[in-house]
């Protein structure tokens, strides 16, 4: 199986365009690595391609892919695409692959209602891109020789959905885990995860890989640093500080944080908590990395 992170970072990306925090002001003068919006690539041949995730930023993060570039005037190694909730970070980019080009498009049915509500995705024609409605916990054919099966994971709602009251631990078709198979391999891609149920964990052992939301490194992180009003936990993401505890013991190929808010210290490499990480196990998600199993 290969895996190709297109994008790290969480929505806004790093930097983020109205942000002047130590981050961004770091990105931006080039002393740390700038991030793309939350996206990974999968294959079981190294031919046929499924994207995870439709980021804003879809339209470089195929510049950057040579595994993904067009083979052909209008053929694309590109055979489907899968959207794991209907946040603005992961389905913006579907307006950018309206260019008349064929592909499946899969989602939970409440996703793909989600979708219809706005118009403008119209452009993506229906004869072109079929929308496949997946069941959760039952396995899918992607893309040639790789399966995936959707499954419910702690969550919320998108913010452009929610009402006086949000719940954060939702569990059903707004918020999915990917579980991923090819050639004997299994991987596991959550970007989003507000909790950490042993259920989760019983699941996630004895993966090949996991690429799991990191979005913030402490809950109140951006209350603290002044960059907005809600913990992690309320936007529907538990700390990555809490999910290292969380998994410590549970045996796993590759640990990944993906889906990193540009609040969050291990978008630096050379920060403390980066090193904290990489010596629980986990490596940190950068735009470009290549994982092969």
């Amino acid at each position: 199986m290969h895996i190709i992170i297109l994008g790290a970072a969480a929505g806004g990306g790093l930097p983020q365009w109205n942000c002047g925090c130590r981050n961004c002001d770091a990105a931006r003068a080039g002393r740390i690595p700038s991030m793309t919006q939350s996206s990974i690539a999968v294959s079981a041949d190294g031919r046929h391609w499924a994207i995870l995730n439709a980021s804003p930023d879809i339209r470089m993060q195929l510049a950057a892919t040579p595994a993904l570039h067009p083979t052909g005037p209008r053929d694309m190694p590109l055979r489907a695409v899968l959207v794991t909730n209907g946040d603005i970070d992961h389905v913006a980019g579907l307006l950018t692959l309206r260019e008349s080009q064929p592909f499946d498009l899969f989602a939970t049915a409440a996703i793909h209602d989600a979708l219809a509500q706005n118009p403008m995705l119209a452009a993506l024609q229906p004869n072109l891109v079929p929308r496949r409605a997946v069941a959760l916990d039952q396995a899918i054919d992607l893309a040639p020789g790789l399966t995936a099966t959707l499954f419910a994971v702690p969550g919320k709602v998108p913010l452009y959905q929610e009402g006086e009251v949000v719940e954060t631990g939702l569990m059903g078709e707004t918020t999915v885990g990917v579980e991923l198979a090819a050639n004997g391999r299994r991987a596991l891609y959550i970007p989003g995860c507000a909790e950490m149920p042993d259920w989760l964990s019983a699941r996630i052992k004895d993966a090949d890989a996991l690429l799991f939301d990191g979005t913030l490194w402490q809950d109140d992180e951006m209350i603290r640093a002044g960059l907005g009003r809600k913990t992690g936990r309320r936007m529907g993401h538990m700390a990555a500080s809490d999910t290292i505890a969380a998994l410590d013991g549970v045996p796993v190929g590759r640990r990944v944080f993906v889906h990193m808010n540009n609040s969050n210290p291990l978008t630096d490499p050379a920060s403390a908590e980066t090193a904290r990480a990489e010596a629980r196990g986990w490596q940190i998600g950068r735009d470009g990395m290549e994982i092969t199993l």
